[in-house]
């Protein structure tokens, strides 16, 4: 098992969450940055679904009560074991017993761990994923937690050394397609959503990412009922500045949608971090 030492800033248990069950109000939730953590399970050997770790500006500590391969993806959080530097985005051996330490990544925000055999907390809803909104799944990780490690019997085995480090851009350009409530707003507000920079509030979360900057003018007065949402939506509350949905957005909501992030933009939305400046594109 491991043993948490310290935690950082915040670490949850995730997998690829639990999909097809909005209809009953259950969110997706899992991994915010699904691109990262299916790759820290493949330098593994590991199904891309297996459960590991979320780590929020790194800052944890974990002790490791049995030997393991393990492998750190997403943001690049400087990484010790015993007290040696390994480099992540690669595959890496933790002897039994050896402390395992993260320092803060100079980019980015989430990074995932992954273990040879994955982490076997308690499912619920058939997902190991915590999830903050609805407060399904285990806990976020607290000083003094086991988490149970998986076997390893029947596993691919490891054949790659390392992974290219993707880059994070300083101010990224996340892709949008307008709609579906686009009407619900003046020409000048798409105008003003594509050529101005947006920054990223302290108050955002695994729910969604707040932005600060110049507010989207409505065309019309009132207000839609409930409608289902997706991640990656631009929901627009009456203040006008746009909320960037990540995995563990509610799955309905009565404010407009003027855009959605293109699929292939949602990983780069999950590493944004507060204070951070970004630009949209359709």
């Amino acid at each position: 098992m491991i043993e948490v030492v310290r935690p950082g800033p915040l670490a949850t248990v995730q997998d690829l969450g639990r999909p097809g069950r909005a209809h009953l109000g259950v969110p997706c939730s899992g991994a915010a940055d699904g691109r990262a953590f299916r790759l820290a399970n493949r330098l593994v050997g590991n199904p891309e679904g297996a459960a590991g770790v979320e780590l929020t500006l790194g800052g944890a500590a974990l002790r490791f009560h049995r030997h393991a391969w393990i492998a750190v993806t997403g943001a690049p959080a400087p990484l010790r074991i015993n007290g040696c530097a390994q480099g992540t985005h690669a595959p890496a051996h933790v002897p039994d017993g050896a402390l395992v330490e993260f320092g803060t990544p100079p980019s980015g925000l989430r990074s995932y761990l992954a273990v040879r055999g994955g982490v076997v907390v308690e499912e619920v809803l058939g997902s190991r994923s915590c999830d903050l909104l609805s407060g399904l799944g285990p806990a976020p990780l607290s000083p003094g937690d086991r988490i149970p490690l998986g076997s390893t019997e029947g596993l691919d085995d490891i054949t790659v050394d390392v992974a290219p480090t993707p880059l994070m851009p300083e101010t990224p350009v996340l892709h949008i397609r307008p709609g579906p409530r686009d009407d619900w707003f003046t020409d000048e507000a798409m105008a003003t959503l594509t050529s101005t920079l947006y920054e990223v509030s302290p108050e955002s979360n695994r729910v969604g990412v707040r932005l600060e900057g110049p507010p989207l003018v409505r065309a019309r007065d009132g207000e839609l009922g409930s409608e289902g949402m997706v991640t990656g939506a631009l929901q627009v509350p009456p203040s006008g500045l746009p909320i960037i949905f990540l995995a563990d957005h509610p799955t309905t909501g009565g404010y407009p949608v003027v855009a959605v992030l293109a699929s292939s933009a949602i990983a780069d939305a999950a590493q944004l971090r507060p204070g951070q400046r970004l630009r949209f594109r359709v």
